[in-house]
């Protein structure tokens, strides 16, 4: 392991890594211990029914081995098919990851540097700053401290049916949401700029890149960076649930290759694997062979900009290149999770004992994280702790607190407050500089109907709520809703406020209450 990657604790714990070593192996030297991993099948099992999860995967990686992988539960609510290993999920944002890899690629060719600027790659690349679009790395990208926040939020994609240098393009009205290198605001589009980066160098486009650079070389057949890449006779491919009003629902499968760098990516565990053996033991050597340098995978695994602590007495969290960087009892991790619609991923590597998880399931919920930190307790040989008890109770609070939160709201609402403004005076087309144009429209049945970006795909229909005021419900219900406002300006002209949810409180009670959110206000266009 290079020296500058994690910190070491070679002393800690060496008899306990050798031991559970022996004991994978099949040699362990008491007969009467059981192995590290025995009876986790059943565990999981009754985590994954606990949680209502219709499919799960789990599969460890130890000493460059995959020692574990399998699947639990079905591949839908719809299906009676069972996960297996070799079953492929959407990995969401652990996609970001292989983009900063893909670019460590050109780094190495000498194509590249971390500390390039942007636009010397894609002259078309600006944001709203002149200076900053000036001074943005790579490195700027990869790390979230460009400044720009979300834009509508994970569950409900920017412009759906744009092409990636469309959406680029638009940042040119994004605000800023902290100063230029201020510190880790997360933004997905910078990673799409940074896999057109990519395109731009290599003449590929990233997804190609990735196929050919990454994929091929670690084996990773089945995985592709794309939903529209599924074979149309492969049935081994899970489908996306939500809880929606009160149960675990299938809902739509949605296309992210717009931001696909940084989101895209569909791949099993045991092809996750993979990847994650590339990334332990010798990192960038995948079966004997390097693919990347020391010094490149050194980078990217140096933490770069602090994200956070709880308090004064836990380790500060930090971000390298693709990967959270913290301390998990003692040990050093980099991890990275993933949602996009109805899955959720986590991927884990623990570098001093050669140890990567990769877990995926689909719908989302908070098992995860119970079933890495038993595997890493139990080959470290740390206490055990009832992880699983720990994240249920948690999201069972949790979502007690988010249900009286948006109750709260609820009873708020003033219902016989009426309109000031008719369904034939809000009417119109609005146009808004970052957020493009919308449409609201009058049917035939009295409904009002809100369209943006004339894609066919993002309608809501309007509910009154009070006043001018109206809770908009999208037509893909695992988008849920929104708050949406009209008003007339002091030149009277009619505006619409759109409230984004960038994030909600907690996805399974819905968009609201959301403590991240912004309010946008489009113009009316007149004809």
């Amino acid at each position: 392991m290079h020296p500058t990657l994690f910190s070491s604790y070679f002393v800690r714990s060496l008899l306990l890594s050798s031991l559970a070593a022996l004991a994978l192996a099949g040699c362990a030297l008491d007969s009467t211990k059981p192995e590290p991993l025995a009876g986790l099948d059943s565990w999981v099992e009754q985590g994954r029914q606990d949680w209502q999860l219709p499919g799960l995967a789990v599969a460890v990686v130890y000493r460059d081995a995959v020692i574990y992988a399998r699947g639990f539960g079905t591949l839908g609510l719809e299906s009676e098919l069972p996960v297996n290993e070799h079953t492929l999920f959407g990995v969401a944002s652990t996609s970001k990851a292989m983009t900063a890899t893909a670019l460590g690629l050109l780094v190495d060719e000498g194509k590249l540097s971390w500390d390039d600027k942007v636009i010397d790659h894609l002259p078309y690349f600006q944001l709203a700053d002149p200076w900053v679009t000036q001074e943005v790395r790579i490195r700027d990208l990869l790390t979230h401290r460009v400044g720009l926040g979300r834009i509508t939020g994970n569950r409900i994609q920017f412009m759906p049916t744009a092409s990636r240098e469309q959406v680029i393009r638009q940042m040119q009205h994004h605000d800023f949401e902290q100063p230029f290198r201020a510190g880790f605001v997360y933004n997905n589009v910078m990673y799409s700029v940074a896999g057109e980066v990519v395109a731009a160098v290599s003449g590929q486009s990233w997804d190609e890149f990735v196929r050919e650079r990454l994929f091929a070389p670690l084996g990773m057949q089945r995985s592709n960076t794309s939903i529209t890449q599924f074979a149309a006779d492969d049935a081994n491919i899970a489908l996306p649930h939500q809880f929606i009003n009160g149960e675990i629902v299938p809902i739509a499968r949605r296309n992210f290759d717009n931001v696909g760098p940084s989101a895209s990516v569909n791949s099993s565990v045991y092809e996750m694997a993979q990847w994650l053996r590339l990334n332990l033991g010798e990192p960038g050597v995948y079966q004997g062979q390097r693919l990347l340098s020391e010094e490149v995978m050194a980078e990217i695994f140096t933490p770069q900009v602090v994200v956070g602590r709880a308090s004064q007495l836990d380790p500060v969290r930090a971000y390298g290149l693709g990967w959270y960087l913290e301390d998990y009892r003692g040990y050093a991790t980099a991890s990275h999770g993933g949602a996009t619609d109805g899955f959720n991923t986590q991927v884990t590597l623990v570098p001093e004992l050669e140890l990567g998880i990769i877990v995926v399931g689909n719908t989302f919920e908070n098992f995860r994280p119970a079933v890495t930190r038993t595997i890493i307790d139990r080959i470290a040989g740390l206490p055990a702790h009832d992880w699983h008890s720990h994240y249920l109770t948690q999201y069972q609070q949790d979502f007690a607190d988010a249900s009286s939160a948006r109750q709260q709201i609820e009873q708020q609402r003033q219902p016989d407050l009426l309109a000031s403004l008719s369904p034939e005076q809000i009417t119109g087309r609005y146009q808004h500089p970052l957020y493009g144009n919308a449409e609201v429209s009058l049917l035939d049945n009295g409904d009002l109907l809100l369209q943006f970006w004339d894609d066919g795909l993002s309608k809501l229909t309007l509910e009154h709520w009070q006043g001018d005021t109206y809770r908009a419900h999208w037509h893909n219900k695992a988008q849920r809703e929104k708050f949406v406002h009209f008003a007339t300006s002091e030149n009277g002209a009619i505006e619409l406020s759109v409230e984004w949810t960038l994030r909600p409180q907690l996805l399974q009670v819905g968009i609201y209450p959301a403590p991240y959110r912004r309010t946008a206000v489009f113009g009316k266009i007149e004809p």
